[in-house]
């Protein structure tokens, strides 16, 4: 890298006061975030984003799908950008940092180099993309799988939350239905920052995660269907009790997939039962199920085991069950030659580091579909996330945003 960057760093302090500041939007009692998808909290997320890309003479465009790229200008224009980004949506109960951190890095790097007089030869890109949490809207990374081609426009416009309200008609009420089309450019590299959302680098006292790759997921909608009946008069032998037949499907499941591999991951997300009374019993249970493995065989074979175990369910506690996959991510494995530009950014900044596989899903996941992608992972306390109690060190955050800006760098050049 040229001498004029070799020694640059990015402000800690004024990253750590923007990620406290998008934090009072939607900020929870107990010292969260609920910002979900295209909400009223979101807008204003968006809102104070924009005015800080403004700020800095960004160029901005938006997509029919919401998603936000906000471009720093290159001494090249015609040489593809180099991006970063992540999201700003968060879950009911979430954090400060999940997602926001990403973005707001990225927004750092273009800070830094506004402060300190450098052109990259490569434009640079700091993106927010639509509904990565899948909180509001399912699936998730609805927002960066459209515009990879993963899904269409019409599907994600038509994705409805449980009141009924599309990502379509809902981009419009919050005023970020853009014109621009949901379709990839040609891209130099892309990089994503992001808290590790597990207990590995906390562990192991490393500061930076070099990732190599993302776990594969799959969703499962699974229902089963009973006889309603009263609680009192109706023996249990009689009785066709759909939560009967989750218990027995739920405790067999999470059994094998412990006994399969450490790498294996089982998560009931969601729960409801019909109609709903406490002196009834159901008429049908909904589960919403999660399945992750890093390989591909592994997420395979807990695909077939769910399957198998369904076959069984009717024969042997009365309730009939069907399942349906809801979304289906594949592991991914990520480039080599920004993998290489992380690993390079964080040997010369001096942090202590290991290579790791992400065990959860990022927008990286669609964007490495079209691109080339690597992400940088750093610890949060007590690898929690996807809570109100979600944190992380701002000299961690700081070191990540470092890497982050070294690796951007070294793929968009110094003019």
């Amino acid at each position: 890298m040229e001498n004029t960057a070799h020694d640059l760093r990015i402000d800690g302090a004024r990253l750590w006061d923007s990620l406290m500041e998008m934090a009072r939007i939607g900020a929870t009692p107990a010292g969260g975030c609920n910002r979900q998808a295209l909400t009223d909290e979101d807008r204003q997320g968006r809102d104070l984003f924009l005015r800080w890309c403004r700020d800095l003479g960004c160029e901005i465009r938006i997509d029919r799908m919401g998603n936000i790229f906000a471009r720093r200008a290159g001494a090249d224009p015609d040489m593809p950008p180099v991006i970063t980004g992540s999201h700003l949506d968060t879950q009911p109960t979430g954090g400060k940092f999940d997602g926001v951190y990403g973005v707001l890095a990225g927004l750092e790097v273009l800070r830094t180099l506004q402060d300190k007089g450098i052109e990259t030869r490569a434009p640079l890109e700091v993106v927010v993309w639509t509904n990565e949490e899948g909180a509001r809207f399912s699936p998730a990374m609805i927002g960066s799988g459209v515009w990879a081609g993963e899904f269409s426009l019409e599907y994600g416009h038509s994705r409805a939350d449980k009141s009924g309200a599309t990502i379509g008609a809902e981009l419009e009420r919050i005023g970020y239905l853009g014109d621009a089309p949901v379709e990839p450019m040609p891209i130099t590299a892309a990089f994503e920052t992001h808290i590790e959302q597990g207990p590995i680098l906390e562990k192991q006292d490393q500061v930076i995660g070099v990732v190599t790759g993302v776990q594969g997921i799959r969703w499962y909608d699974v229902t089963f269907y009973g006889t309603p009946c009263h609680a009192g008069p109706t023996p249990m032998a009689d009785r066709r009790d759909p939560v009967q037949a989750l218990a027995w499907l739920c405790e067999r499941l999470y059994s094998e997939v412990k006994a399969y591999s450490d790498d294996a991951r089982m998560t009931c997300g969601d729960l409801r039962a019909e109609p709903g009374s406490r002196n009834t019993v159901p008429e049908k249970v909904v589960l919403a199920l999660d399945l992750r493995h890093p390989k591909p065989e592994g997420l395979e074979h807990l695909h077939r085991t769910l399957y198998r175990l369904a076959e069984q369910v009717e024969e042997a506690t009365g309730a009939t069950i069907d399942v349906r996959e809801e979304w289906h991510s594949p592991p991914v494995a990520f480039d080599e030659a920004c993998i290489e530009a992380v690993t390079e950014a964080v040997e010369g900044l001096g942090y202590s580091h290991r290579e790791m596989v992400s065990g959860a899903g990022h927008d990286s996941v669609y964007v490495s579909r079209v691109a080339p992608v690597s992400m940088i992972f750093v610890p949060c306390a007590g690898g929690l996330s996807h809570n109100e109690a979600e944190a992380a060190e701002p000299a961690h955050l700081e070191a990540g945003c470092n890497v982050l800006l070294h690796a951007m760098l070294s793929r968009a050049g110094v003019a």
